[in-house]
């Protein structure tokens, strides 16, 4: 399950190892002043746009990986039936973070009143 903190200033993202694996992703930093807009999305599943290069995608199941559209890198670990907090990025080598969590309106909620430099 993915977890994120925020500590000095900076969006801390962790996966599990299956995760890393699955999705050929690794833990990211990122930091608040990046942040531009953070919205939730019931269904998880749907807010990954693109197509899936490189990761894991089990239609219906499970997206976890980097999705890619024209001029866009979103990085995403969302599962069925699970919301998801989207964080779109602004001068950093993401444009998007796609992110399941159950706790997803709260976290979104916290990233949109947080201080950033």
């Amino acid at each position: 399950m993915t977890t994120m903190t925020i500590a000095n200033g900076t969006l801390q993202v962790r996966f599990t190892t299956l995760e890393k694996i699955a999705g050929l992703i690794g833990d990211v930093d990122v930091p608040l002043s990046a942040i531009r807009d953070v919205e939730v999305h019931a269904d998880g599943l749907a807010a990954a746009r693109g197509i899936r290069a490189p990761g894991l995608g089990l239609p219906g199941m499970r997206k976890i990986g980097t999705w890619r559209a024209p001029g866009r890198n979103t990085l995403v670990s969302v599962r069925r039936d699970q919301p998801a907090v989207r964080i779109e990025l602004a001068g950093h080598k993401r444009d998007a973070l796609v992110l399941g969590m159950d706790d997803a309106e709260q976290w979104a909620q916290r990233l949109g009143t947080v201080e950033r430099s």
